[in-house]
């Protein structure tokens, strides 16, 4: 396994980081047991939750997914050898989160209600890594490339960062990070931290994936620059790059045949690029889901890859990407099909 420092923490987290957003709800306890055992094995010290985890989000299952984290991490006595991250929820509807029934906001009394019901349900007395899941100033996040500006109130970034100042100051929180996040909105916290002398934000959670490479475009270099590390998830644009859907297949007990809750796949050039995607990697004897791993994992400005599973063999498929070095026929062909199908599924 390798490691890789997060941001300007001195902490090394291993490459691969292990999500867990389907803890709770197409894994059981034991299930989720099972792939923090084996992950652990493999020398991934790195696990990645939230306080609207498992997902879909719904009061009935909210905080399961840090539950059985807590459970793991108290029954195997590995808190020291484990970086735990989670979030908190930025600006939105849902109100079963807060105990007063508010939609979530990044206020002061929110974040610090959220941090002490993530501490409480991972058992453990502090977070190395708090992230603010989304922005809590109004903008269109997860779907399109062009910024749509909403109008409306939100937190000033300096208050948001005061909080979390708190929070490490409390030794509840050890580094603090963003997600879903622009340009802008990285600079500003950046910017706060250097004016104000606040905790300097450590890493950036966003998409980064074959048919997703919008990050490249401004962040990448800002990161790189800072010295702010990507966390890339959904490497595998939850599930499609794996070419289980292929054909408009349908597998039992996959997010889309349970949730179709992804859309953004289906659109414009997003089924002709991930087809050819696959198709590259069939005819190269690679697996999709491993060479969209490994070429995630091998861009420069990217520190660690979150991958998740909702099977053990899935997990283990996932980590022996680390075993795969893309050669530069295969990294050439990948680049042809971006210039042909540049980000369809942002």
């Amino acid at each position: 396994m390798e490691y890789r420092e997060l941001g300007r923490t001195g902490i090394k987290v291993s490459v691969l980081c292990l999500g867990t957003m389907t803890f709770g709800e197409q894994n059981s306890e034991r299930d989720g047991h099972a792939q923090l055992d084996y992950a652990a094995a493999q020398g991934i010290n790195f696990v990645d939750a939230s306080e609207i985890y498992p997902i879909p989000p719904k009061p009935e299952t909210q905080g399961r997914t840090e539950s059985i984290i807590g459970t793991w991490l108290a029954s195997r006595k590995n808190r020291d050898k484990t970086i735990v991250a989670t979030k908190v929820a930025g600006r939105g509807k849902m109100s079963w989160l807060r105990k007063d029934a508010q939609r979530t906001r990044q206020s002061a009394s929110q974040i610090m209600e959220a941090v002490d019901a993530s501490l409480a349900r991972l058992k453990t007395d502090y977070v190395d890594l708090y992230q603010l899941h989304w922005p809590d100033r109004p903008m269109r996040i997860f779907e399109g490339l062009d910024y749509l500006h909403l109008e409306g109130e939100s937190h000033p970034i300096h208050d948001i960062l005061a909080v979390l100042g708190n929070l490490v100051e409390a030794g509840k929180v050890r580094f603090v990070g963003l997600s879903n996040e622009t340009p802008w909105g990285v600079m500003s916290f950046l910017k706060a931290s250097e004016q104000h002398g606040l905790p300097r934000i450590a890493s950036i959670q966003n998409a980064y994936n074959l048919v997703n490479r919008s990050y490249e475009t401004g962040l990448s270099e800002i990161t790189y620059r800072e010295q702010v590390s990507l966390l890339g998830y959904s490497p595998l644009g939850q599930g499609y790059l794996t070419g289980k859907y292929e054909g408009g297949a349908l597998p039992p007990n996959s997010r889309k045949t349970l949730f179709d809750r992804l859309g953004r796949y289906q659109k414009a050039n997003g089924p002709k690029a991930i087809s050819t995607y696959v198709a590259l990697a069939r005819r190269q004897g690679l697996d999709p889901a491993q060479m969209a791993i490994a070429f995630a994992s091998s861009r420069p400005f990217v520190t660690s890859t979150i991958i998740g599973a909702t099977t053990l063999g899935q997990l283990k498929t996932d980590i022996a990407a680390l075993d795969l070095t893309l050669e530069d026929h295969v990294l050439a062909d990948i680049e042809q099909i971006h210039l042909d199908y540049p980000n369809p599924c942002p």
